[in-house]
């Protein structure tokens, strides 16, 4: 394949092209990141043909899940995502073994306060979701210590994650943050469940390398050849590197989008690694993948990234890297004006 058929088959099988319904988005995704809820927003709203702000979160949950990062994903997928310790640890309160949380040297929860804390937490959910900081004070009227505190509302998760973990809660989805009870599920075995999730991820953001595959999922090479060998996967060359796929019976004869805004954290950046990205110039890496991890929101012109974004009160600021013309400009106007019915001034410098 070339390197623009190779663009073709990700963005579409990325439903950049033609549109899908918001629960197939999500499942086919492996869900979109939401670390800011603005980003996973954006990130559906130009995937799928059914996105309306009023019922987004409808079928949807929030939680840790692939790479340990925040994602938005189908509430059907639970089973997929938290293993539970194949299920031993399943809404398991109880906290004596060996945890990443509990072996490091700032932990101040033992194991009976870890216990108590959580049942506390999970009491004031039955009577409706609360924010993190509604939580806290609770905690605190119920005993908890400032060392304590520290622990159970670790600013990476701490306590509060392990209950999300082990399938007591999730986050609400929405921009405020805030924490509700989880529906029940079984857990499904955990290599079971990575194996659909590697089937999904080739078969939605092929054709990929096996380093993109490490980069997505954060596991060594061996891992991924594992999977892979579990897998009906085909395989193409471009530019001396080997790309695999699973065959999904999508067509691929149209044109690479004149414009794509791109969502912070967007898939199509995440999905494949970032310094062998087909769509992002190597000079501009930092520019959307800063040295705070943050992932900008992009400008995508005829498959290149060549500027960021951000639009916020009817203002929509986009700064260039590369250069334009004018037609391309007025492109981005018009698509801008399609995506926000609310724009009052777009900028491009």
């Amino acid at each position: 394949m070339t390197k623009e058929e190779l663009k073709l088959r990700q963005i579409t099988n990325q439903y950049l092209i033609n549109t899908a319904p918001k629960l197939q988005v999500v499942q086919d995704l492996c869900g979109v990141q939401a670390q800011f809820m603005t980003n996973a927003l954006h990130s559906l709203k130009i995937r799928c043909n059914d996105y309306d702000e009023a019922t987004v979160a409808d079928g949807l949950v929030k939680n840790w899940t692939v790479r340990g990062t925040v994602h938005v994903f189908a509430e059907k997928d639970l089973p997929l995502f938290l293993h539970c310790n194949n299920g031993a640890n399943y809404r398991k309160n109880e906290w004596n073994g060996y945890s990443f949380w509990n072996q490091r040297d700032t932990w101040a929860l033992t194991p009976e306060r870890q216990s108590f804390l959580s049942e506390v937490i999970l009491n004031a959910l039955k009577k409706e979701p609360c924010t993190r900081e509604e939580l806290k004070e609770i905690c605190r009227e119920n005993g908890m210590t400032e060392s304590e505190e520290s622990s159970m509302f670790d600013q990476w998760g701490g306590g509060i994650r392990e209950l999300c973990e082990r399938g007591f809660m999730n986050y609400v989805v929405q921009e405020n943050k805030a924490f509700c009870l989880s529906p029940e599920f079984t857990p499904v075995p955990e290599e079971e469940a990575k194996l659909e999730l590697v089937r999904r991820y080739f078969t939605n953001f092929g054709p990929a390398t096996i380093h993109d595959a490490m980069y997505y999922f954060h596991v060594p090479a061996a891992q991924v050849k594992q999977w892979m060998k579990e897998l009906p996967l085909q395989e193409t060359e471009c530019n001396g590197k080997i790309y695999y796929f699973i065959e999904n019976g999508k067509a691929y004869n149209y044109d690479i989008p004149d414009c794509l805004f791109l969502a912070g954290f967007d898939q199509l950046l995440l999905g494949y690694e970032k310094k062998e990205s087909l769509y992002l110039p190597q000079e501009h890496l930092r520019k959307i993948f800063n040295l705070a991890g943050i992932v900008m929101p992009s400008l995508m012109i005829h498959g290149q990234i060549v500027g960021k974004w951000k639009q916020k009160n009817g203002q929509l600021s986009v700064e260039l890297f590369d250069k334009i013309n004018e037609k391309e400009k007025k492109t981005v106007k018009e698509k801008a004006e399609l995506l926000w019915d609310n724009l009052k001034k777009i900028e491009i410098l």
